[in-house]
């Protein structure tokens, strides 16, 4: 790019929402940077989302209401939106765009790295075989986390999906001394209040110094909404290919990030697709998502786990319908057990972790954990269904059998789903919550479980050696 272009200043013509639509400059490239400067004084930064002969389309961030487009000068930088990257960033609090907001000084960039990043070549990918320990028995028990996974947790309004989000951020790690192991942490479109729960939770974590956080609320303009999952990607990528790290991303809330897209895509007169949203949605999250992953020849990964939270409770809505087609399974909040004072309210039947099995078993987790999983989802789906046929017939008329698994559907809610908000569980722990739960069934039902591991771990035999 040459320096006369560099430096070339444009004028505004319009605005609208957020846009800007200034006169057009030879050469100028889709996402490339521009400085806007306001009759104050003022510069704004901003991004070219749309290219024609005689205009150009700017998405400001900062907003346009207070542009004098008359005295509002534009300078294209010849370059696309790039944030500083240093391993100082942990422990760190930044805003949506990578700059502090925690009274500590700027960090000392080792580099600066677009934000848009290049994606992965499909065939250096390496499958995902290996297990991240979140702390809580649902989801490491049931529905395991895998390094290099996209695994969404689907949530609705009131639930307590930023408690579970701040809980994982606190207690994430994978096993083994000499894995070095970070978390990303990106707030989207949060209230105030909101972040200041995710700011002082952070601050008081003991793990803060393996934690970068980006916190962008609700009153920031929409167009920083686009940048802040790409920003903390960014770093995530710096970590783990850079450094070798295991990165685990926790982005909330995506439904936010999507609306934004949505009120984006109204303000440039774009044809709406499903529910009002861009028709290019599954595009846009999909160029998200997808950077997840491991890498041949790198040591570190990226995994990610994604908030969304689900309007109406509607799991068919576009949202989590097609982040559902990009991703490998979700954990799905019940509100049901939410009002029945079960944290966290995962509801197990409807989730799904479609790696599990290649990240659980020996030398990862446990050799009895497949098979505990197993054996706990049908113990409680029959539990459910006589649940549903009590409330028909009435408990009275179900057999001594059928009143067991009846039992353990409360005890498996009680006892294994639920736990403190403070409360970590090794696998070990939990998977020993498990059999102590399948101890109260009959031990001819554990059909799904060997007879080795039944000898080795169910209570009636632990510590007593191979046989009875």
């Amino acid at each position: 790019m040459s320096e006369l272009y560099v430096k070339e200043v444009r004028r505004a013509l319009s605005a609208r929402g957020s846009l800007l639509f200034v006169e057009t400059v030879p050469g100028i490239k889709y996402n490339e940077v521009v400085e806007i400067t306001l009759e104050t004084g003022e510069v704004r930064l901003g991004q070219v989302i749309d290219v024609s002969k005689d205009f150009a389309v700017l998405q400001v961030f900062g907003g346009v209401s207070e542009v004098n487009i008359k005295k509002a000068k534009i300078r294209f930088k010849g370059e696309t939106l790039k944030i500083p990257v240093s391993l100082d960033m942990l422990g760190r609090i930044f805003d949506g765009l990578g700059r502090p907001i925690d009274r500590g000084p700027p960090i000392v960039p080792e580099d600066w790295l677009d934000i848009n990043s290049a994606p992965i070549n499909p065939a250096s990918r390496e499958p995902p075989t290996e297990f991240i320990e979140t702390g809580i028995s649902a989801i490491d028990g049931l529905l395991s986390v895998v390094r290099g996974q996209k695994l969404p947790i689907f949530s609705g309004a009131g639930l307590p999906h930023n408690r579970i989000a701040a809980q994982i951020v606190r207690q994430a790690r994978v096993r083994g001394k000499e894995e070095r192991f970070a978390v990303v942490f990106a707030a989207i479109g949060v209230t105030y209040e909101e972040a200041y729960f995710f700011i002082e939770n952070l601050k008081q974590a003991g793990n803060i110094e393996n934690v970068v956080a980006f916190i962008n609320t609700a009153a920031s303009p929409v167009i920083e909404r686009i940048a802040v999952p790409r920003v903390a990607l960014t770093a995530a990528e710096f970590l783990a290919w850079k450094h070798g790290m295991h990165v685990l991303v926790v982005m909330t809330d995506m439904t936010n990030y999507c609306e934004a897209l949505r009120e984006l895509s109204a303000a440039r007169e774009e044809v709406p697709g499903r529910r009002g949203y861009p028709g290019y949605m599954y595009t846009d999250l999909a160029t998200i998502y997808e950077r997840a992953g491991r890498i041949k020849g790198m040591k570190g990964s990226i995994t990610q786990m994604p908030i969304l939270t689900m309007p109406n409770d509607d799991i068919t809505h576009p949202i989590p319908d097609l982040t559902g087609y990009i991703t490998e399974g979700q954990i799905v909040l019940s509100r049901d057990l939410d009002r029945r004072g079960i944290y966290p309210p995962v509801d197990v039947l409807l989730s799904l972790s479609r790696l599990m099995k290649d990240g659980v078993g020996p030398g990862k987790t446990r050799e009895d954990h497949y098979q505990v999983f197993m054996q706990l989802i049908a113990a409680y789906t029959e539990g459910q269904y006589l649940r549903e046929l009590s409330a028909i017939i009435g408990v009275e008329s179900l057999s001594e059998h059928d009143k067991k698994y009846l039992e353990f559907a409360d005890l498996f809610e009680r006892k294994f789903i639920n736990q403190g908000e403070y409360e970590r569980r090794t696998i070990e722990e939990t998977l020993d919550i498990g059999w102590d739960l399948l101890a109260t069934l009959p031990e001819e039902d554990l059909k799904l479980i060997s007879v080795e591991n039944i000898k080795k771990y169910h209570p009636k035999y632990r510590g007593k050696g191979s046989t009875s």
